[in-house]
């Protein structure tokens, strides 16, 4: 190898080894922070990002990421921006990362990177609570599709019934004689009465009719009875448990969730029809004031507002759907990345993490 080919070489592998060492240390310092501060992207989701009068943040999430800084030795100041920001900020480099209660869903995946998740939870429903009769859903209740269907099921046969002994013993019995309005109007009254079981004291004289008479008095009573035990439990039902008691009653109600949320995407996956507030703390406002029904949003946090507002007028239910995982969002190909995971792994297997739910949450 001559002087010049292995001059040659040694400036290539130097350069290389200058590239490369330059890449490691910017990687490097970035992650321990010696010269950047992050600019951390949040917004108030109780009670995983809360902000009080002084400006200082509190919270789970806000926990967490004190903790992985710490960990990291980074550097950073939170920034407050709306929902949309922490993404679209976090993908287009204005923030460096961002944490509140974010929900890892698919399209958000294509904008960003997210981290490992360090809760999962679900969708929740807040309705009021029923302690007192409600005259008015009573009222709602007996206009309800339901019950006019059962309503329009009896009055059909006792038409029927009336109509047949009508035919069958007009010419054969004097009470139901004469034309449609004495023998038909008789027969219909005959026919209402047995079904109310107060036994009319003239009844059909032939065979055929007093079989008929026999069969409807039969069918009578098991109609009422199970006419009445419906009525009874639909009413009793709703009274004690309330018209929302999971999903498949939201498609009957007035819903209402908050804007650009998860609870969106998953209501109109569904074809459920729903009113969007700015925030929970809006929409929880309408559900007690009366204006909807039921408040679909992340479950923890609703829980947070209702506890904190509306512990004695409203109650979260014990359904839990369409599961969220919460994670950090990052720029797509953040460096921090790695780090940051195997940090957080480490965190949420310790009693500190455990002690930090438990804080917030109670028995989660």
């Amino acid at each position: 190898m001559g002087w010049r080919q292995l001059a040659r070489t040694v400036c290539l592998i130097g350069l290389l080894g200058s590239f490369l060492g330059t890449s490691f240390a910017d990687a490097q310092g970035f992650v321990g922070g010696t010269d950047h501060v992050m600019v951390i992207g949040t917004k108030i989701s109780p009670p995983f990002a809360m902000k009080s009068d002084d400006g200082a943040w509190s919270g789970i999430s806000i926990e967490l990421w004190r903790r992985i800084a710490d960990d990291l030795h980074l550097k950073y100041r939170f920034k407050e921006v709306s929902l949309d920001e922490l993404i679209n900020g976090t993908a287009a480099h204005r923030l460096d990362g961002a944490i509140a209660a974010i929900t890892v869903t698919a399209g958000r995946d294509d904008s960003v990177d997210f981290s490992q998740p360090y809760y999962s939870t679900g969708l929740g429903i807040a309705v009021r609570r029923l302690s007192v009769f409600d005259w008015l859903r009573l009222a709602e209740g007996l206009f309800s599709v339901r019950f006019l269907e059962m309503l329009g099921l009896l009055v059909a046969a006792v038409i029927l019934v009336g109509f047949i002994i009508w035919l069958l013993e007009r010419r054969h019995t004097e009470h139901f004689g004469g034309g449609v309005k004495e023998g038909f109007g008789s027969s219909l009254l005959w026919s209402a009465r047995t079904l109310t079981q107060t036994m009319p004291e003239k009844g059909p004289t032939t065979l055929p009719g007093r079989i008929i008479a026999v069969t409807w008095l039969v069918v009578a009573v098991t109609s009422v009875a199970v006419f009445t035990a419906g009525l009874t439990t639909y009413f009793t039902t709703y009274q004690l448990e309330g018209y929302v008691r999971g999903v498949q009653d939201l498609y009957a109600v007035r819903v209402g969730t908050a804007a650009h949320t998860a609870a969106v995407d998953y209501l109109l996956a569904r074809g459920i029809k729903f009113r969007a507030f700015p925030n929970p703390e809006a929409g929880l406002k309408a559900v007690n004031d009366g204006a909807v029904d039921a408040f679909v949003f992340d479950k923890p946090q609703m829980s947070w507002f209702v506890h904190a507002g509306y512990a004695d007028s409203l109650e979260v239910l014990d359904a839990n759907f369409d599961q969220q995982n919460y994670a950090i969002a990052l720029p797509v190909g953040s460096p921090l990345r790695v780090s940051i995971d195997r940090t957080m792994l480490h965190i949420l297997a310790t009693q500190w993490w455990d002690d930090l739910r438990s804080q917030y949450l109670g028995a989660d």
